[in-house]
C-alpha cells in the first residue's frame, strides 16, 4: 500500500464518512467497502493484480480478464449469415424497446414532477438493484441469475465481433467484493473504430437483444414450471375479511382454505361461485375450512356464515363514495349478473389455492387462444418487475406459498415441493434479471449499449441531414448531439430520484 494517503483516497474516506454519518449505509457495509478499496489499492502496488491479469478501474471495481472461451466462441461464430442476420434483427429490436425505455423514463419524471411529495422515496440501497443489498432483491438466486445473464450478454457481443472478422481480446468479469456488477468481451478497440456504423450497431445491440430474448424463453420455462404445482389442500382462501359481514362475524381469517359449503365439496374458485349460486342474502350455510400453513398449525374447523346481501353491499360502498354515482353503478352490477338478494359471503381477494402460480402458467392453459398467449408474453416482463418490489423479494405471497405441493409429473415427483419451489424462484430471478439488463442497457446514454446505438445512429442521421458537408462537420455535430442527448436523459432519469428527496 502506499506510504501515505494520495488526494483520491482522503476524498473517498471523506466520501464514506458522509455516507456514515447519514445512514445511507450500516456501518458495517461502510467497513467492508473501506476493506475491499485498500485491499486493492495493496494488490495493485505490490504486482498481484497484474500477475492475476486483471485491473482496478473506477477506483473500487476488479476488472478480471480470462481468455477462456476463446475457443468455443470461434466456432460458434462460424455461421456467420447467421450471426449477420440475427445482428440486423437485433438493431430494430434494441430501437423498438429504446422507444419504450424513453417513453417510460419520461413519463417516471412527468409524474415526479407533477407530485413530487406524494412519490415514495427510496432508501439509497434500492437505487443499486444490487443482489443482497436491495430490499426487495435476495442474494442466492439473483446472483446466479445476473452471473448467467452477464455472461450470454458479454459472449452474444464476441459472437457479433468475430462474425464481422473482429478479434476478441479477452472476457471478464467487473467485481465489487463477491459480487458481479457487469461482464465485457473486449475487441480490438482499432478494428471496432474502423468497422462500419452498420457492423457496430449489429455488435452494440446483440448484448441487450439476447437479455430480451432470453427472458421470453426463461419466461415460457417458468410457465412450464407452474403447471407443475397442485394445492395441498384443494379449495379457495380470501386475501381479507370484510367489516360488518356474516364471515366476520363467523371469524373466518384470511388465507384458511375453504374446502366444503354445507359438505359440498370445493376444489376451486369455479366450483365456489356455483356453489354460492343456490343461496341467497339472510340464509346461512356451514363452511368447513382449514387454517393457513404459514401462520399456524393445520386445523380443520366449521364456521356457519349468515350471508349479506351482495347488491346492498356495493351499493353502501358507493355511498360512502363521493365520486360514485349510484345509477351507473346498479347498471354495471346488473351487467355482471348482480341482482338484489344474491348471497354475500363477505370476503375479498378469493382466490383457488394454487393461485401463486396460476397467473404464470398462462402459456400453457388451453383456454387461452395463441393470440392472447403471445400478447400475454409480451406484457408479462412488466408484470414481472413490480412483483418483488410489492412482496418484498419474494416470488409469491408467502401465504399462497404454503398452499402449494409438486404435482403428480414425472419431474415434479422427482424435484418434490422443495424442488419445485427452487426451480420456480430460479427461472423468475434468471427472467427478471436478464430483462432488468438487456431494458436498462437500452437507455440512450454513454456508456450503455443503447448509448453507444444512440451516437452511432445520430451520425448516420446527420450525414443525411448534413449532406455534402465535410466528414469532420458531420462527425463533430453527431458527437455533439450524443452528448447532449446522454445529459438530457441523464437529467430525465435523475428526477424521480432526487426531486422526492428535496421536498422531503
Amino acid at each position: 500500500m502506499e506510504p501515505r494517503l494520495g488526494l483520491n483516497q482522503i476524498l473517498f474516506l471523506a466520501i464514506l464518512a458522509w455516507i456514515a454519518m447519514r445512514g445511507f449505509a450500516p456501518l458495517w457495509a461502510v467497513g467492508i467497502i473501506a476493506a475491499w478499496y485498500f485491499g486493492l489499492l495493496y494488490l495493485e502496488q505490490n504486482g498481484t493484480l497484474d500477475r492475476w491479469n486483471a485491473t482496478r478501474v473506477l477506483g473500487m471495481i476488479l476488472m478480471v480478464r480470462t481468455g477462456r472461451g476463446k475457443i468455443a466462441l470461434e466456432k460458434m461464430a462460424r455461421p456467420r449469415r447467421f450471426w449477420r442476420a440475427y445482428g440486423e434483427l437485433s438493431i430494430w429490436m434494441c430501437f423498438i424497446v429504446m422507444l419504450g425505455v424513453i417513453l417510460l423514463i419520461v413519463t417516471a419524471a412527468l409524474t415526479t414532477a407533477a407530485a413530487p411529495s406524494e412519490q415514495n422515496v427510496l432508501p439509497a440501497s434500492d437505487l443499486l438493484l444490487i443482489p443482497g443489498v436491495t430490499s426487495f432483491v435476495p442474494f442466492w438466486w439473483p446472483v446466479i441469475a445476473l452471473v448467467i445473464a452477464l455472461v450470454i450478454h458479454e459472449y452474444s457481443h464476441g459472437l457479433q465481433a468475430r462474425a464481422h472478422g473482429m478479434q476478441v481480446r479477452s472476457f471478464g468479469l467487473l467485481l465489487v467484493g463477491p459480487l458481479p456488477m457487469g461482464a465485457f468481451a473486449e475487441p480490438e478497440y482499432e478494428e471496432m473504430v474502423r468497422a462500419p456504423r452498420r457492423e457496430r450497431l449489429r455488435l452494440y445491440a446483440a448484448g441487450p437483444s439476447i437479455n430480451l430474448i432470453a427472458t421470453f424463453v426463461v419466461l415460457i420455462l417458468l410457465s412450464a414450471t407452474a403447471t407443475g404445482f397442485a394445492a395441498k389442500t384443494p379449495g379457495v382462501h380470501a386475501a381479507a375479511i370484510i367489516e360488518d359481514t356474516g364471515a366476520e362475524d363467523a371469524g373466518l381469517m384470511p388465507y384458511e382454505t375453504i374446502t366444503h359449503i354445507d359438505e359440498e365439496r370445493i376444489s376451486d374458485y369455479t366450483e365456489f361461485t356455483d356453489a354460492m349460486g343456490v343461496y341467497s342474502s339472510g340464509e346461512t350455510a356451514e363452511f368447513t375450512v382449514v387454517s393457513s400453513a404459514a401462520h399456524s398449525e393445520i386445523e380443520t374447523r366449521i364456521v356457519e356464515i349468515t350471508f349479506t346481501d351482495r347488491w346492498q353491499y356495493h351499493i353502501d360502498q358507493c355511498d360512502k363514495d363521493v365520486n360514485c354515482v349510484q345509477s351507473e353503478l346498479e347498471e354495471q352490477l346488473t351487467e355482471i349478473g348482480i341482482e338484489q338478494g344474491d348471497a354475500f359471503v363477505g370476503v375479498s381477494g378469493l382466490r383457488s389455492n394454487t393461485a401463486a402460480v396460476e397467473g404464470w402458467s398462462f402459456v400453457f392453459d388451453d383456454q387461452f387462444t395463441p393470440t392472447q398467449k403471445s400478447l400475454g408474453l409480451l406484457i408479462t416482463p412488466l408484470v414481472l418487475l413490480g412483483t418483488p418490489i410489492a412482496l418484498d423479494g419474494h416470488t409469491m405471497p408467502l401465504e399462497q406459498r404454503a398452499m402449494l405441493t409438486a404435482g403428480d409429473g414425472p419431474i415434479a415427483s422427482t424435484l418434490g415441493t422443495d424442488g419445485m419451489l427452487a426451480t420456480f424462484d430460479f427461472l423468475f430471478w434468471l427472467a427478471w434479471i436478464n430483462f432488468i439488463l438487456g431494458f436498462a442497457n437500452l437507455i440512450p446514454m454513454i456508456p450503455f449499449d443503447g448509448g453507444h446505438m444512440f451516437r452511432d445512429a445520430a451520425h448516420s442521421t446527420m450525414r443525411f441531414v448534413m449532406r455534402g458537408a465535410d466528414p469532420i462537420s458531420i462527425e463533430g455535430a453527431a458527437n455533439r448531439l450524443s452528448s447532449m442527448s446522454s445529459l438530457f436523459i441523464l437529467f430525465i432519469v435523475a428526477i424521480p430520484i432526487i426531486l422526492p428527496r428535496l421536498v422531503a
